[in-house]
């Protein structure tokens, strides 16, 4: 009886906790029947949409943007092989800004639809004619100071619904932990054995925890966007879209009232050209290669097909470049496995260069066969020429890896981005660091001279250790025929 008696205050106990959890995690249909504007359930999109657009106006910051200026497009890389042109590159990253706001002002609109105010409801045609003509008769953009405080306030209810997120997973598993202690109870309900003060405690324990779980869910609820007003966050989601395509046309020149942004990044000169057969070339790029480059978004084609259209199509890749090949992300793998052997070419045996023809280009391979034509004739013993091919592939990859780097990393950044996490990290490499608008034809010479400097220093190398065997082989010749002497 007493056993009885304890399996069901165990049953019961269990059953009203996981409805009280039940009850909890329903707090989005509960609430919503209750109060029919907030967020509820969706706070955890509303927050990843909020952090894209906090996201967005820092990257506009007067900080941000000097970087963008000074360093950015100013990467030798960038200037190699992409564009040494500023109008350029600033317009390329103005268009990539662009993009990113396009896409989330979609999300917005997509909100604004469902609010219970008619005037969010004309968002998306408002917001559409500002971007098109500035016009903004409802004032919804926001100064920049306001914009500030308004940050402050939409970083607490990211960080609080992040917090939200982990929190209810870990209430989900303390749910689960009771289902599992719940059917071992009844299951080995038979055998008094298995039924001690242990699995009390744990019940217990389980209880508390939980009541702890609820009150601190309960409260994230209310510091988060979960409990806050549909209307009233969608607003904030609108306004700030609006300021930050403001911030956009400001700091970019795109509007007659404010001036371009002074161009403080000045060219540099490119280095390299398709040279020797043997020698380390000196420049690897022929004027025949330069890239016809000028504003990426002229004012003309921003009125023929609308600001956010013509940033759209600005993105895409233009003929002979990396990106318009689709090869962007392949070149940059490639890239950084020559790095890494350029880093340790002793270490690089026979399987890992077959490994590395096997991923080159038919176009790599047609320039590297052409390269390394009468090399074979050139014996590999000359110490100075291989630490000539190790400072010049030391150079090379000091400004080419980089942008494979920021490929990769640009690639990984997007790929996160789609799983919508309220955490999610925001991107922080932009298209124009990439391989994706590089000169295919200069990457191409850049990568084979690469690869004919590691073939010259792989046989330097290889005529070292002969040297050295043979030596070995001629000292141990010496001192066996010293030795027979003696005892002849």
């Amino acid at each position: 009886m007493a056993l009885d008696s304890w399996l069901t205050k165990v049953r019961s106990a269990i059953s009203s906790s996981l409805d009280s959890v039940r009850s909890t995690m329903a707090d989005g249909t509960a609430a919503g029947r209750q109060r029919k504007s907030s967020v509820g359930i969706l706070a955890f999109e509303v927050a990843s949409l909020m952090s894209k657009l906090l996201h967005l106006w820092r990257s506009l910051s007067d900080a941000h943007l000097c970087r963008l200026r000074l360093e950015y497009i100013a990467l030798p890389g960038v200037r190699r092989i992409v564009s040494d042109d500023d109008a350029f590159l600033l317009g390329l990253a103005c268009a990539e800004t662009a993009e990113s706001l396009r896409l989330a002002v979609e999300s917005v609109s997509a909100m604004a639809e469902r609010c219970s105010d008619p005037g969010l409801r004309r968002f998306g045609r408002c917001f559409k004619e500002f971007a098109e003509s500035g016009s903004d008769p409802h004032r919804w953009a926001m100064s920049w100071k306001e914009m500030d405080a308004k940050v402050k306030r939409m970083d607490r209810y990211v960080s609080a619904t992040a917090a939200l997120y982990k929190e209810m997973e870990q209430l989900s598993e303390t749910e689960h932990a009771l289902r599992k202690l719940a059917h071992c109870s009844i299951s080995g309900s038979g055998d008094h054995s298995q039924l001690s003060m242990a699995k009390m405690s744990a019940v217990s324990d389980l209880q508390q925890k939980l009541f702890w779980q609820k009150q601190e869910v309960k409260y994230l609820k209310e510091m988060s966007v979960w409990g806050r007003s549909f209307d009233a966050v969608t607003a904030l989601l609108a306004r700030s879209s609006f300021t930050v395509l403001s911030r956009i046309r400001y700091v970019f020149g795109l509007v007659d009232a404010f001036p371009s942004p002074a161009l403080l990044a000045s060219p540099l000169p490119r280095s390299l050209s398709l040279s020797a057969a043997v020698h380390p070339s000196s420049d690897m790029s022929p004027e025949s290669l330069d890239l016809k480059s000028g504003p990426l978004v002229p004012a003309t084609k921003q009125q023929e097909l609308g600001f956010f259209e013509a940033n759209t199509a600005a993105l895409r890749p233009p003929p002979g470049t990396l990106g318009a090949a689709a090869l962007s992300l392949h070149y940059a793998n490639l890239v950084l496995l020559i790095e890494k052997m350029v880093r340790s070419p002793r270490s690089v045996g026979s399987d890992a260069r077959d490994d590395l023809y096997a991923m080159l280009p038919a176009s790599v391979r047609a320039l590297l066969r052409a390269r390394l034509r009468g090399v074979g004739r050139c014996a590999a013993g000359d110490a100075v020429l291989a630490k000539d091919w190790r400072a010049a592939l030391a150079q090379i990859v000091e400004w080419l890896a980089p942008l494979a780097h920021n490929t990769v990393r640009w690639q990984a950044e997007r790929s996160f981005e789609q799983r919508r996490s309220a955490a999610a990290p925001r991107a922080n490499v932009l298209l124009l660091q990439t391989l994706c608008f590089a000169s295919r034809q200069k990457t191409e010479a850049a990568i084979v001279e690469l690869l004919v400097g590691l073939n010259y220093v792989w046989r330097f190398e290889i005529e070292m250790m002969r040297a050295r065997a043979a030596a070995l082989g001629a000292a141990a010749s010496a001192a066996a025929d010293q030795q027979c002497h003696l005892h002849g």
